[in-house]
């Protein structure tokens, strides 16, 4: 005696359009707050080059050359001496012998004497509009940056 299926034995079209349908809106949700995530950790990188990574470099070019690098100067005295200062410099203070880009591949802005940090150095990052003095840089000073401070 042959064996019938029943109409229940299997899953039906629109079962399978649903679950195919409810897939496709996580995996739409997941996708949107991946950039999210990343762009948070731009910003923390960013904040740890600024605030931390940066800070033991320009302290030792400091203890060396008697002061932190001028605005003329720049982060490239970090990498090699400044012309006439050859004789204190003991360089490179960073390695590799190169000043990081920031998460954006912009370099690292550098002002002494800093405008935010009066009596020591303003480091910052142009943020991700790639804009100087706008309202997303990210600075090595503790208050929100404002346009007229560059």
């Amino acid at each position: 005696m042959p064996r019938r299926l029943s109409l229940s034995a299997g899953f039906t079209l629109l079962e399978i359009l649903v679950v195919l349908a409810i897939i496709g809106l996580l995996a739409g949700l997941a996708i949107t707050n991946v950039d999210k995530i990343f762009g948070g950790a731009q910003v923390t990188t960013v904040m740890l080059q600024v605030r931390d990574s940066m800070r033991t470099p320009l302290t030792s070019y400091r203890i060396h050359m008697g002061d932190y690098p001028s605005t003329a100067d720049g982060l490239q005295a970090l990498v090699a001496s400044p012309s006439g200062k050859g004789d204190k410099w003991h360089g490179p203070y960073v390695e590799p012998a190169k000043i990081p880009l920031d998460p954006w591949n912009e370099p690292l802005q550098y002002a002494y004497p800093g405008t935010r940090n009066k009596g020591s150095y303003d480091l910052w990052s142009k943020g991700p509009d790639k804009q100087s003095g706008t309202e997303d840089d990210i600075g090595n000073w503790s208050s929100a940056p404002t346009a007229e401070a560059k």
